[in-house]
């Protein structure tokens, strides 16, 4: 196995298990070389927390790819999650074009979305931004409702394989080469992820537990990036993403002082076995 680079570029909250708390634990239990550029630091996540520090370091990122182009640094893999701004993305668009290496593997979760709303702080300004950012993405990690609002479409908590398809090929055209879905539901009590890969469909689906956790997006998106990195197919990433993200939320499901994130630590065995195997 040649041993892989990546980076990946989103904030850091310092309590919270999401963000680079999750990406850099997880992409490195995967056997993979994580680097890492904060796009802000926070004490804790946002939801659920008050009062949290925050310190935005947009400004600090072209002076470390900067820094990276003259030490002749780059990565086999770039993947980016949340990021706050249009200038961020404006950026991290730079980076994909400076410090990637030749067939750079290019991952991006537009996290910017959920629940039929945009994030906090964001408009429609910064849907048009990340539309051109997930036009360079080799594998594009959207939710149901980040899918509508990168294709303009209606979001709807009820639909079906035809709704779900007219996404698929609408993201596709905005120039993504592979996309997976994530939290797509046809049936009560399950849930899963559609793959567009090479021009296919494939819906892999697992059970839905009513019990959310914050940050699962996060686990998913880092685990499908450290499968894909591995040598997995687009499908079998998902799939193996899907499977740790489950047990995750089952390993925190009991314990109700746990609220602000989902216990990844204690399934990463799972993973490893997983991506290893």
């Amino acid at each position: 196995m040649s041993y892989k680079k990546v980076l990946t570029i989103q904030d850091i909250s310092c309590v919270g298990q999401c963000s680079l708390t999750v990406a850099l634990p997880v992409i490195s239990a995967c056997g993979i070389e994580t680097c890492v550029l904060p796009s802000a630091v926070l004490s804790t996540h946002t939801a659920g927390f008050t009062g949290y520090t925050f310190r935005d370091l947009t400004e600090d990122m072209p002076a470390i790819k900067d820094h990276w182009v003259k030490e002749g640094i780059a990565f086999d893999a770039i993947y980016t999650g949340y990021l706050g701004s249009t200038k961020q993305i404006d950026y991290v668009s730079d980076i994909f074009d400076a410090v990637g290496k030749e067939g750079a593997l290019k991952i991006v979760d537009p996290a910017m979305a959920d629940n039929g709303k945009l994030y906090y702080g964001f408009d429609d300004a910064f849907v048009q931004a990340m539309k051109k950012l997930c036009a360079k993405a080799d594998y594009l990690v959207p939710n149901i409702t980040e899918a509508c609002f990168l294709t303009d479409s209606e979001y709807k908590t009820e639909y079906d394989k035809a709704y779900v398809d007219a996404l698929l090929e609408k993201l596709s055209a905005l120039g993504s080469k592979n996309i997976i879905l994530t939290g797509v539901s046809y049936r009560e009590g399950k849930t899963g992820v559609v793959v567009f890969e090479d021009g296919e469909y494939k819906y892999y689906e697992h059970d839905k537990h009513s019990k959310g956790c914050h940050g699962t997006g996060d686990i998913y998106a880092s685990a499908f990036v450290g499968a894909i990195v591995r040598g997995k197919s687009a499908y079998d990433a998902a799939k193996i993403a899907a499977d740790y993200v489950l047990a995750c939320i089952i390993s925190t499901q009991e314990e109700d002082n746990h609220w602000y994130g989902a216990k990844f630590e204690t399934s990463l065995g799972k993973l490893i076995e997983m991506v290893n195997s």
